[in-house]
Formats: structure tokens, C-alpha cells, sequence
């Protein structure tokens, strides 16, 4: 069985060799042969790019227009205003400023501080 075995993977390794030895050709850079001139070929292109994309989903409608109620400063103007405005995308934007009501005296906060600065101690 050990020879049996060492024959198995030797027939293993020899036929990944063999498949190992198989190699690509080189054909050399391609040769492009044209019929058309350079200059039919670039006013192929011009043309080509002038006609706009044939796989949009508009294509071959041409120029849309599309009619504003609204005035050209007008919209100036607001996004002038926008432009000048709070960052409409920070926390609490729009909701003015917050009122918060104290619930403790000022003079006993106070008070509390100096005591704290000095190192005593309060009855609590």
C-alpha cells in the first residue's frame, strides 16, 4: 500500500506538470487597419459626441423647457438668504432659542461656589 501510494501522488504530480507546461503565445501588438481617413474619422466623432447620449432615458426629445412661476431674483434672493443662513441640518435647527426656567436661587448657587473655591464645607 505505500508503494501503491507513492505511485498515486508521483502520477498526481506528474500530470500537474504536465498541465503546468501549457503556455500563452505572444501575437504582438494589433495592427488596426482602417478604410476611413483621419479627418472622416474625427468628424464621425464630433458628430457622435454633438448627439447626445442614445441610451438616457430623454434621448432624442431634445431641450426640455420647463415653465418657473417664480422670478429669476426672486430665487436669487432666496438662495442668497439660505446661503447666509444657520446650518439647516444642525441639532434643533428652527426651534428658536430654549428657554430653560432655573429651579434653584441664584444667591444659594453662588453661595455654594464660594464655598466650594474656599474649601468649606456645607450642611447639606
Amino acid at each position: 500500500m505505500n508503494t501503491a501510494s507513492k505511485l498515486l501522488s508521483g502520477f498526481a504530480l506528474a500530470i500537474l506538470a504536465a498541465a503546468g507546461v501549457q503556455a500563452e503565445t505572444y501575437d504582438g501588438v494589433i495592427k488596426v487597419t482602417s478604410t476611413q481617413s483621419r479627418a472622416a474619422v474625427r468628424a464621425e466623432a464630433v458628430a457622435t459626441a454633438r448627439s447626445g447620449d442614445p441610451f438616457s432615458d430623454v434621448a432624442g426629445q431634445g431641450v426640455v423647457s420647463v415653465a418657473s412661476s417664480t422670478d429669476r431674483a426672486a430665487m436669487r434672493s432666496q438662495g442668497v438668504a439660505a446661503a447666509h443662513s444657520a446650518n439647516p441640518y444642525a441639532e434643533g435647527y428652527g426651534q428658536g432659542v430654549t428657554r430653560v426656567a432655573p429651579s434653584v436661587d441664584r444667591a444659594s448657587v453662588r453661595a455654594q461656589a464660594r464655598a466650594t473655591a474656599r474649601g468649606d464645607r456645607l450642611a447639606i
